[in-house]
């Protein structure tokens, strides 16, 4: 009310139209009017305009409810003729701006404060969990190895299909050609229509890595500049500095998720570093020579007690545990 002298009538008509987009900016008078705005409403209209609003706001009807409120106060009015169709129809556009203004300015506080335009929802796999599944809205399925962190938007699909990831996990995804779907991957983002592949935040090369079972994946930094795309059996690597494409020769680059391990004579090296990651098996050998067996025998969902068991058995070896180590000696 204190800004009504500040403008005219013509120019409030105006804002009305401009905020209500009915017309295109007026860049000086929307800047003026926000300049001596002490409550940002200018700014904050523009930027509910892009909140994703679940239902339509019945306009006219609104305004019919606002229009019998002011003509009830201004039948009140016992001034001239003249001021009084100039208060009425001043009125009757600052009302219709500030009353959608006020409304949605709480809404805005409300939701904000609330969480609910930010709100993910964030599932963890521990250290000692793994094939952890998450089913998002739209079909797809992602399974999370251990210490490994997924999020995604509460309104998931709405407009976009967007996650987070940290750690490692294998996704199954649903096609949908109008919306790719992103994962953001710290150093890297991984864009798919719909295909199954693995990824790793942050591999021994401290880069995101990628593994494709099906479809096709692009790979590309958080710059833009760097960008490859992966086929069925290729591994990517992405970090700010380097990408590289290789075809996959690790038979046991997914066994995390199935619990299969195959071998046809790896070093022990090999295997202690798979059942690390696999089977969450922290194995030290007390002698380097112990190392240099070889294993053949597959590895399938067992226990480690078993596991150790039967290492030790095939190579004359005994063990000892501390805490959650085990110390392979020779006997």
């Amino acid at each position: 009310m204190k800004n009504i002298e500040r403008f005219t009538d013509k120019e409030w008509e105006e804002l009305a139209s401009i905020l209500s987009d009915e017309k295109a900016e007026q860049t000086d008078l929307l800047e003026r009017f926000m300049a001596e705005d002490p409550n940002n409403s200018g700014k904050m209209w523009k930027d509910l305009k892009n909140m994703d609003n679940q239902e339509k706001i019945d306009v006219d009807n609104a305004w019919k409810n606002v229009h019998s409120r002011l003509m009830e106060n201004v039948a009140k009015i016992s001034d001239s003729p003249v001021r009084f169709s100039f208060m009425r129809s001043t009125l009757f556009r600052i009302a219709a701006v500030a009353l959608i203004l006020l409304g949605l300015g709480t809404a805005s506080i409300y939701m904000n404060n609330s969480g609910y335009l930010s709100k993910k929802i964030t599932v963890i796999a521990g250290n000692e969990q793994k094939n952890v599944l998450v089913s998002l809205p739209d079909g797809s399925k992602i399974y999370l190895n251990r210490n490994s962190e997924f999020s995604y938007r509460k309104n998931f699909g709405r407009h976009g299909r967007d996650v987070q990831l940290a750690g490692e996990a294998f996704f199954e995804i649903s096609p949908d050609v109008s919306k790719p779907f992103i994962i953001d991957a710290g150093k890297a983002k991984v864009k798919v229509v719909g295909t199954s592949f693995n990824v790793i935040t942050n591999n021994t090369e401290s880069a995101v890595e990628v593994f494709v079972k099906t479809g096709k994946v692009l790979v590309y930094d958080n710059s833009g500049s760097q960008t490859i795309q992966l086929d069925p059996g290729f591994v990517g690597t992405m970090n700010s500095k380097a990408s590289a494409k290789t075809l996959n020769n690790n038979p046991n680059y997914l066994s995390w998720k199935t619990g299969l391990l195959v071998y046809n004579g790896q070093k022990l090296d090999v295997v202690f570093n798979d059942l690390k990651r696999v089977y969450n098996m922290n194995i030290i050998a007390d002698n380097p020579e112990i190392l240099e067996n070889t294993w053949v025998s597959p590895i399938d969902n067992q226990s480690q007690e078993t596991i150790i068991r039967l290492i030790c058995t095939s190579f004359n070896l005994g063990y000892t545990k501390d805490d959650n180590v085990y110390h392979l000696t020779k006997k």
